[in-house]
């Protein structure tokens, strides 16, 4: 009997079996191409259809880019090599990357100036985009502008000193009042602002030595993917914070400023870019005393700001309604004022809940910095489309000096796009 008990036992094993490794439908490519192109069978079909276009557009592609060449001095020695086989002529791109870059006009032996600039760009942008960066570096931030002004114009220091002693005015006025009334402040520091600017620009005239420390480049003699870079940088850093005041000022209580901003936004947002381009170039010097000169880089720049300015307003704007009304109660249960509230509480959500819609803007006003073109300012798209394509050496390439415009737009607009993605998953603080 025992025996018999002992043979009905069930065997218990004493060690864990090792793990199994998941099918092969479960893991690596096959998993992902199972859930992201093949789910369905819609999803299949056209997952086939776009491998079939992506095939031919590659194949039909590559050996007009693999037998490009890029060491002759004309079109006609592109031809003449290739002897009727298919290739590219990226020989314009080396021949003319500087006016690509800089425009045909800016001095070469001051290309260092530009190329400073840029590289000092990220610098300056580093301690604002990157919260962990000591904030000792702003003091840089807020040097940057005036720094890569003189860089890029050249001229006397004293131009960009009395801006920047301006803009310290400004601060302290505002910084001033804005404790008794927030419009207040900051009307109080606009106006101190362009007062010390105004008597600066006066004391530049009489003392600026007749020897600048570096030699004046003309705004006329800016151009290519420069022109481009300080329309987009200088742009989208005037319109952001312009902006903000623009969608606080359509949620004002005070009825004036409300509707100053209100007709400003509709206005702005009810009328093309290039319509504002043309009056820049043309309407506005009417309105300008005799004798009168007018940057018309400066021009362009108040231009787009504006444009942009409205945009980003009615970004913001919805940033604002998103919130909750409980945020603003709790402001005043804290005791905080108007400027407190904002800058505390109010403005912080939602700067973060509009970063999409920022950053769409963003892209869109660097992309339609090119419509300069069409009021003969030689930006990259006005290089390619005047002195490089009217030439007799390059006339009738085009689709590598597009291709070569595309490549650096692209870049800029894909980096802007993947850092703001980061800094949302930065901030995503309610879902942590």
């Amino acid at each position: 009997m025992s025996d018999t008990h002992s043979h009905s036992v069930a065997f218990v094993r004493t060690e864990t079996l090792p793990q199994l490794p998941p099918p092969a439908s479960e893991a690596g490519v096959v998993k992902w191409m199972r859930e992201n192109l093949f789910s369905s069978i819609p999803n299949s079909i056209l997952t086939l259809v776009s491998l079939y276009v992506i095939f031919q557009l590659v194949t039909g592609a590559f050996p007009w880019i693999a037998n490009g060449i890029w060491n002759t001095n004309s079109l006609a020695e592109c031809r003449e090599i290739l002897d009727g086989a298919t290739g590219a002529c990226f020989s314009v791109i080396t021949e003319r990357w500087n006016q690509l870059l800089f425009g045909f006009s800016y001095p070469s032996e001051f290309y260092w100036r530009p190329g400073l600039a840029f590289l000092l760009l990220f610098v300056a942008a580093a301690p604002v985009m990157f919260f962990d960066l000591p904030r000792k570096l702003l003091l840089f931030t807020a040097i940057y502008p005036f720094l890569a002004y003189w860089l890029i114009w050249g001229g006397t220091i004293y131009t960009p000193l009395f801006a920047l002693l301006g803009i310290i005015i400004g601060y302290l006025v505002y910084a001033r009042f804005v404790k008794d009334s927030f419009a207040m402040g900051f009307f109080g520091g606009v106006i101190a602002a362009f007062i010390a600017w105004f008597i600066g620009g006066y004391i530049v005239g009489a003392i600026a030595p007749a020897e600048p420390f570096l030699e004046a480049v003309q705004s006329r003699d800016m151009g290519g993917f420069m022109l481009n870079m300080t329309l987009g940088v200088v742009c989208v850093s005037l319109s952001l914070p312009l902006g903000i005041v623009l969608a606080l000022g359509r949620q004002s209580d005070m009825p004036i400023i409300k509707w100053i901003c209100v007709v400003f936004i509709e206005f702005i947002r009810g009328v093309p870019l290039i319509t504002l381009l043309f009056v820049a170039n043309v309407v506005l010097a009417y309105f300008l005393p005799p004798g009168t000169t007018f940057d018309l880089i400066l021009r362009v720049i108040i231009m787009i700001t504006m444009f942009s300015a409205a945009y980003i307003a009615e970004v913001i704007r919805g940033g604002l309604a998103a919130l909750p009304k409980g945020q603003y109660e709790a402001a005043d249960s804290l005791g905080l004022d108007y400027a407190q509230a904002m800058r505390l509480i109010i403005l912080p959500q939602a700067l973060k809940i509009s970063i999409p819609g920022i950053v769409n803007v963003a892209v869109g006003l660097f992309k339609d910095t090119t419509l300069v073109s069409v009021i003969s300012m030689f930006d990259l798209v006005g290089m390619i489309r005047g002195p490089i394509l009217s030439s007799t050496d390059w006339n009738g390439v085009y689709w590598e000096l597009f291709m070569a415009a595309s490549v650096l737009f692209f870049v800029v607009c894909y980096g802007i796009s993947q850092y703001s993605q980061w800094l949302e998953r930065r901030l995503a603080t309610d879902h942590r």
